[in-house]
């Protein structure tokens, strides 16, 4: 499912190739993972499970509401040392940006109509590398200039269209 889903964003020369019937049909059995065994941690599907399974819930933001049951299980497994630090720094600025929120670890950007790309609103900007380093994050800096460069890049193959 992960392969899918990286795949398809990886082959999107432009905004129209997204196919949301791939994060549909990840929603979808994601759901199933979770109501049938809880969240998928190291002890169950191994880091490489752990890891693809919280991308499939970072990407399943049709369902809100499931990202947000996902974080409390999530922020539970990271508790028991069962799941990784910087995956629920994502989720948890996901899922607060949902609510209109400011994130907390600014790892969440946008792209507006015009081009513009930036991040979200960020909550406490002056200890912001102090969250992320606690959490394993690069300085934002750094995580910024490299999400520049790559819709740079993803700009430069659209105009090739």
């Amino acid at each position: 499912m992960m392969k899918e889903d990286q795949d398809m964003r990886r082959s999107m020369k432009r905004v129209e190739d997204y196919d949301i019937s791939v994060d549909e049909r990840n929603l979808k059995r994601m759901k199933e993972i979770v109501e049938m065994h809880g969240w998928p941690t190291y002890n169950s599907v191994g880091e490489d499970g752990a890891f693809a399974a919280w991308l499939l819930v970072q990407h399943a933001d049709r369902d809100p509401e499931f990202q947000k049951r996902c974080l409390d299980l999530l922020e539970q497994a990271v508790k028991a040392n069962q799941a990784d630090k910087a995956s629920l720094a994502y989720l948890t600025d996901r899922v607060l940006v949902h609510e209109g929120k400011k994130q907390v670890y600014g790892t969440q950007f946008y792209v507006d109509k015009k081009g513009v790309y930036g991040p979200r609103p960020i909550k406490d900007q002056k200890h912001l590398d102090e969250r992320r380093a606690a959490v394993g994050l690069e300085p934002f800096v750094e995580y910024e200039a490299g999400l520049r460069k790559n819709v740079a890049m993803w700009d430069k193959n659209q105009q090739k269209q």
